[in-house]
């Protein structure tokens, strides 16, 4: 087995150094010392992954180096590929070989050897001597991270080198240049409104180059709007179209814009493209990331569970608070406890569906409110002031089964007051049903008094208040505030119905 000590040293190596240009090789080898007859071939004899116990002479000293870089190795320019070159070195002693050169992919954990060999012969001729290999045929890929290993033949306990290589990506200059998976180009896109649809293209792509777009959903990654669709270039048109018909891709002809259907245009829908060729760099654009208002459509109420709920179909950063719409002016003052954060989906449970009570979201573009009962789809209910000879009528109306408080409050700002008197006022469960309670002029008539109601069998209620109530004068004048004045409260009574 391998020793959990085999590892002479380990290091991370990078590619070419910043401002060093990568080599370029006509084609790729291998070459051992001058003067040596060497073998080379790729090495899939596992026997060699197991180590035997070294001689008294063969210490991990004899391994002298392992060096690393990139190469490229291209057909035209635009179309090269990326090359791993390594140069190893050993001090040869009688019992050596050659040596075995590994790579180990740790993205896919692809492993693949070479090995060099010398005749037996050859190495008792070499013997105290440095045996000097390269090899450059390793072919790699963009970003790629890298584990080589360099062993002898046979491979002996302890005598190893190992490096971590990562590959340039395509920030690298010869990289981005030469390399197709690099060429992402720019996206040009039209929308068209009337078919809703968003015409796509390449530019700043070679001609003869294939790429794919879609539209995606831009969530923890860009998830799939739409299929992918493939834009061919001439070159590539005529083998396509004989190709297996299987293929699961839809084909656009080459020179032509792609069409790509959408149904809304949120804020989270991005277009997204990339060569045709593997492990492509995408290059992605969100032209609607900042129009965020049609997320508070989004807002759905479930009558059977009284429940409010918001599900954005997009991510966004913010806060959601209940609020209760002032008829006075524009402000939407928020309800306590109600602040939730996102993102995610926001619900709010047993609601009351009052014209008034509204949703406010609130993130870095601003705040916008939207009131889902504004419109009186769904039942609600009404508080009415009248006033009598010598009391004011509360009266509640409502459609649905309800339970309500009555309080009176000195009015200091909207929905924020000091409580004098609450009463609860029960519900018979009738759906044509009104209700009241009797407060004596008394209670009334005083500065800033203003009396409010609201639902108390829900957990989410807008208090209706109403201040500024006119006294007659004369009633006023007669009559003083008595310390023991009752309220009377009015079961529910059923609503008179007008005859046909």
């Amino acid at each position: 087995m391998l020793s959990g000590n085999a590892i002479i040293f380990l290091t991370l190596v990078w590619g070419a150094r910043e401002g060093q240009a990568i080599s370029q090789i006509a084609e790729c080898g291998f070459a051992c010392s001058e003067g040596v007859s060497c073998k080379n071939k790729v090495n899939w004899n596992i026997f060699n992954s197991f180590c035997r116990q070294p001689l008294p002479s063969v210490t991990p000293s004899i391994l002298e180096s392992l060096t690393l870089s990139t190469t490229t190795k291209c057909v035209h320019r635009g179309a090269c590929a990326l090359h791993l070159s390594v140069s190893a070195s050993l001090i040869m002693e009688e019992s050596l070989r050659g040596l075995e050169i590994c790579l180990l992919s740790l993205d896919t954990q692809e492993t693949r050897c070479h090995s060099t060999r010398i005749p037996k012969i050859s190495s008792r001729k070499m013997v105290g001597r440095m045996l000097q290999v390269h090899f450059d045929c390793f072919e790699v890929s963009v970003a790629q991270h890298l584990y080589v290993t360099l062993k002898t033949i046979p491979y002996y306990c302890e005598v190893q080198i190992s490096r971590e290589y990562r590959v340039e990506d395509c920030t690298d200059a010869d990289v981005g240049r030469n390399i197709p998976a690099c060429f992402a180009g720019r996206l040009k896109y039209t929308v068209d409104h009337a078919q809703k649809t968003i015409k796509v293209h390449f530019a700043d792509i070679p001609r003869s180059q294939a790429y794919y777009i879609r539209l995606c959903l831009k969530w923890f990654a860009c998830e799939d709007y739409s299929p992918p669709v493939l834009a061919l270039s001439t070159v590539f048109w005529n083998e396509w179209i004989s190709a297996d018909p299987l293929e699961q891709v839809n084909v656009e002809q080459p020179g032509k814009a792609v069409a790509l259907k959408y149904s809304q245009l949120l804020p989270c829908l991005c277009i997204e493209g990339w060569a045709a060729v593997p492990d492509a760099v995408r290059i992605q654009i969100c032209p609607f990331e900042n129009d965020t208002r049609i997320l508070w459509d989004y807002i759905f109420y479930n009558p059977f569970t009284q429940s409010l709920s918001w599900e954005p179909p997009c991510p966004v950063q913010g806060q959601v608070h209940l609020c209760g719409m002032s008829k006075t002016d524009d402000l939407c003052w928020e309800l306590s406890h109600t602040e939730r954060t996102v993102p995610g989906n926001v619900h709010y449970l047993q609601v009351d569906p009052q014209p008034w009570l509204c949703m406010k979201f609130t993130t870095l573009q601003g705040s916008w409110v939207r009131c889902p009962f504004a419109d009186g789809s769904f039942p609600g209910w009404k508080m009415k002031i009248h006033q009598l000879p010598d009391k004011f009528r509360a009266s509640f109306i409502s459609r649905i089964p309800a339970r309500f408080q009555v309080q009176l409050c000195n009015r200091t700002e909207p929905f924020h007051c000091h409580v004098l008197e609450t009463i609860s006022v029960g519900s018979q469960g009738d759906a044509d049903a009104i209700g009241h309670v009797d407060i004596p002029v008394a209670e009334v008539c005083s500065p800033d008094i203003c009396i409010q109601g609201w639902r108390t069998d829900v957990d989410y209620s807008v208090p209706e208040q109403m201040c500024d109530i006119r006294c007659n004068r004369s009633y006023r004048k007669k009559h003083r505030r008595p310390h023991d004045s009752h309220l009377t409260i009015h079961k529910w009574e059923r609503r008179a119905r007008a005859s046909p």
